[in-house]
């Protein structure tokens, strides 16, 4: 598909690896507005921004984050995992362990987040939040160096056109091939 302003292409379901790509990109769109928000709340307070700011972190981590992990771990992992390659399936049990340390940075920064959302607190934990940062850049340096390269190289047409498949279901989105 092509954007309309001109001409680069958007990710779509049809394929799949691109989509998760393009999901890496948002994570860190969204680890660039966290990573300005404690500066934000010192020089503003908790402000309509701030408090926007806020609401569409929440927004994201608990909707298509969580969406992307799934797309991983209930898809894309476990058709890796079905090749031969040993050495993807030590990459794979890493990352695993990651989204482990993903999920639990999440729940700590959360409920932080929350209560600026709210209007609540003025002031954001800069050790949560710079740890939420890091680990989600590490990570997704990671997956787009090793683990996609290696799921580009690895599954067939069929095995991505099941993925998208199910990362389009997952959304509530209508499959369509392009």
């Amino acid at each position: 598909m092509s954007d309309l302003s001109g001409g680069t292409s958007i990710p779509s379901f049809d394929n799949p690896l691109e989509m998760l790509l393009a999901c890496h990109g948002k994570i860190q769109s969204q680890c660039a507005t966290l990573r300005k928000l404690p500066q934000h709340l010192s020089s503003h307070g908790c402000d309509a921004q701030a408090q926007q700011a806020a609401q569409a972190i929440l927004r994201y981590f608990d909707t298509a984050g969580q969406n992307h992990h799934d797309d991983e771990e209930q898809d894309l992992f476990p058709c890796l995992l079905a090749t031969p390659n040993v050495e993807v399936h030590e990459l794979i049990a890493r990352l695993l362990d990651e989204h482990k340390v993903l999920n639990a940075a999440w729940q700590q920064l959360r409920p932080l987040l929350l209560d600026i959302a709210e209007g609540r607190a003025t002031e954001l934990d800069i050790k949560s939040t710079e740890h939420f940062i890091i680990v989600h850049d590490h990570h997704i340096s990671l997956e787009n160096t090793q683990l996609l390269p290696q799921a580009a190289s690895l599954l067939d047409h069929v095995q991505l056109e099941a993925l998208g498949r199910s990362m389009a279901a997952r959304r509530g989105v209508v499959f369509s091939r392009v």
